[in-house]
């Protein structure tokens, strides 16, 4: 096996290695950013579902209050108002979602899934639990879900969600009288969840893992080649030069050539011995004839 051959294995070999530990903690590295990005715009949603429901709260459940038509009006509540103006957007971005789910809704479409009861159920066994974040596969690809906790946080909620009796009859009429009562002060009843997709983030971030493992193997391909080269006419080159006349001055012949190598490196350096062992033999030989 030449010199060559070693070199190039014990080259491949390592780079192999850095390619599988490069190829290991960039694509984590990636898929953690996409990730990121992901939550990034689930919280920026949730910024706009809450600014939304404070809206409603301080604006427009006032004026209806005083309106006292006494009618139950869904636009005056938070959550009606919030997840409503989220179905525009929602009419353009089909993935995206946003709800209020409840373990005990007033209206039954609120009544919250499996996994978004979990949320739920988190929240009230860590009731200083500000915020999760989840992921879940889907029919249209994998999800990330942000959830935050809605509190009962004062007693104008329990005008409609503590009995039957006190709730407008309005709303009885609307929603029936089991759904949505029994809410205590202070209580989680429900959860803020956003869910957006993941699958273009992921699909950016695996373009751009390839295209950094592609410009890897193209930065080792060039520093194998200029290494090769290198190698070619810096080593290999002047060792094989030096072997054909150490061989012919091995074997006797006549006005074998002195090898000429300029500078100052290990290969020079070898290149003056060998004239200098050449020259002592032609003068051993010299004086042996005479």
């Amino acid at each position: 096996m030449g010199l060559r051959t070693k070199f190039n294995l014990a080259l491949i070999s390592t780079f192999l290695l850095g390619f599988a530990i490069a190829w290991y903690f960039l694509q984590q590295q990636f898929v953690a950013h996409a990730r990121d990005e992901v939550l990034q715009d689930a919280r920026i949603m949730m910024s706009a579902a809450s600014a939304v429901r404070g809206y409603t709260a301080r604006e427009i459940a006032p004026l209806l209050v005083h309106a006292n038509t006494g009618r139950f009006e869904p636009a005056s509540v938070p959550s009606y108002a919030a997840q409503t103006n989220f179905r525009t957007v929602q009419a353009q971005f089909s993935d995206y979602t946003y709800r209020e789910p409840a373990l005990n809704p007033t209206n039954p479409t609120d009544r919250a899934t499996d996994w978004e009861a979990d949320f739920i159920n988190a929240f009230r066994n860590r009731p200083g639990l500000a915020e999760l974040v989840g992921e879940r596969d889907t029919p249209t690809g994998r999800a990330l879900s942000l959830a935050r906790p809605i509190n009962v946080g004062d007693m104008q909620c329990l005008t409609c969600h503590s009995t039957p009796d006190r709730a407008p009859a309005s709303m009885i009429s609307a929603y029936g009288p089991t759904n949505g009562f029994g809410w205590q002060l202070g209580e989680t009843v429900a959860a803020q969840v956003v869910s957006v997709p993941m699958a273009l983030a992921l699909d950016r971030a695996n373009s751009k893992f390839v295209a950094a493992m592609q410009i890897l193997c193209g930065v080792f391909l060039a520093i194998m080649v200029v290494l090769n080269l290198m190698l070619h006419f810096l080593v290999i080159r002047p060792v094989l030069r030096l072997s054909r006349i150490a061989s012919a001055v091995s074997l006797g012949e006549p006005g074998v050539e002195e090898f000429q190598a300029e500078g100052r490196d290990e290969i020079a350096g070898l290149s003056r011995s060998l004239n200098r062992m050449r020259r002592s033999l032609d003068s051993a030989m010299s004086m042996l004839d005479a």
